[in-house]
């Protein structure tokens, strides 16, 4: 029968053993070799089958609590133990709650260029005292080329130039709009003049390269008056320059052209500087053209309805997206239509940065 001071040595070494580990397995390890099948303390519970029923009374009390003192130590060891890895994982996978909140949609949303233009030109012609005009961006021929004075075989009503639909059961074929001038007669149709109008929206060519697309954007404007002229049209048009470029001063050449739809017709040039990475609008003495205009064509006039014996006015048209590219140093058009998020997040504008003229247009 094992003594007290056997029973004492065992739970001494034992305690020492539990109190020396540093892991759970290292704990399992002293748990299973004092109480597993062959564990030191099992084995003396093993022993009092082999005593008397006198000693049993006496060793059995004994070694049992000496089980259960093992038992509850390694509980408590066990606690610690986890305790301790999981303040260390804490601190190892810890979230860092000091950094700034993540910005929301109105920080991380961008304007697209595109739009951003568009909002300045509107802003701009809306203080002349245009009004905003839109129209379908499928056509029928008679107001995409016919009512423009375009006459029969026109190069421009060619399949190289003009999207066009399948025949419908009238053998008529619609197409997409070439541009925004159909909105013009539309317009002449249904309201008296005077007519002060711009035109924004998208048209649709065959054409792609680095500064076309087959998609883009033209803004129109037309004057119908009853004392229009090529005075004003010029007004207008250097005045918008000025304020869209935010420049103090611009230098236009007004060079004669052909559009079927104005007569005369005229190219505008503006006066600007090459000599760096960007061209700059108001200084410099190179020259780039940047819109056509001209005073609208009798024919057009009789055709939307008004008598060209009294009525006259003047129309002009621009690439809003030639516009941006220009203003804001973009070198590729095509890229205004991949999607791509890091091009947009680059060159796109704040969503509440709205553009007015005491404001800022670009601001």
């Amino acid at each position: 029968m094992p003594d007290n001071k056997t029973i004492e040595i065992l739970r001494d070494q034992i305690s020492a053993d539990i109190a020396a580990t540093d892991n759970l397995q290292a704990l399992d390890n002293v748990r299973v070799g004092a109480l597993g099948k062959k564990g030191s303390v099992s084995a003396l519970l093993a022993t009092l089958g082999k005593m008397t029923s006198e000693e049993r009374k006496v060793a059995g009390p004994a070694i049992n609590g000496l089980k259960n003192e093992i038992v509850a130590a390694v509980e408590a060891r066990g606690a610690e133990l986890k305790k301790a890895e999981l303040e260390k994982r804490l601190a190892s996978e810890r979230v860092d709650i000091t950094l700034p909140v993540r910005p929301g949609p109105l920080a991380r949303g961008r304007v697209h260029p595109v739009s951003q233009v568009i909002d300045e030109i509107t802003a701009i012609f809306s203080d002349m005292g245009f009004a905003l005009a839109e129209g379908p961006d499928i056509e029928t021929d008679y107001y995409n080329f016919t009512a423009l004075n375009f006459p029969e075989g026109h190069p421009a009503r060619e399949m190289h130039d003009t999207f066009f639909f399948n025949p419908d059961s009238e053998g008529k074929r619609k197409v997409l709009r070439t541009h925004t001038s159909p909105v013009q007669i539309r317009t002449m149709e249904t309201q008296e003049p005077p007519i002060r109008i711009i035109i924004p929206g998208r048209t649709y060519r065959c054409d792609s390269d680095q500064t076309h697309t087959p998609m883009f954007h033209q803004v129109e404007g037309l004057v119908i008056d009853k004392s229009s002229h090529i005075g004003q049209l010029r007004w207008v048009l250097e005045e918008f320059l000025k304020t869209f470029f935010e420049v103090d001063n611009v230098v236009t050449r007004f060079r004669p052209h052909f559009f079927p739809f104005t007569e005369p017709s005229m190219e505008v040039d503006v006066q600007c500087d090459r000599s760096g990475n960007e061209v700059k609008i108001g200084t410099g003495t190179d020259w780039m053209e940047i819109l056509g205009c001209g005073m609208v064509h009798p024919n057009v006039l009789r055709n939307a309805g008004l008598d060209p014996d009294v009525y006259q006015g003047f129309a002009w048209g621009l690439g809003i997206d030639r516009l941006a590219m220009l203003k804001y140093g973009m070198p590729d058009l095509r890229a205004f239509f991949d999607a791509d998020k890091r091009w947009l997040d680059h060159y796109g504008f704040r969503p509440l940065d709205m553009p007015t003229l005491f404001g800022g247009l670009s601001s």
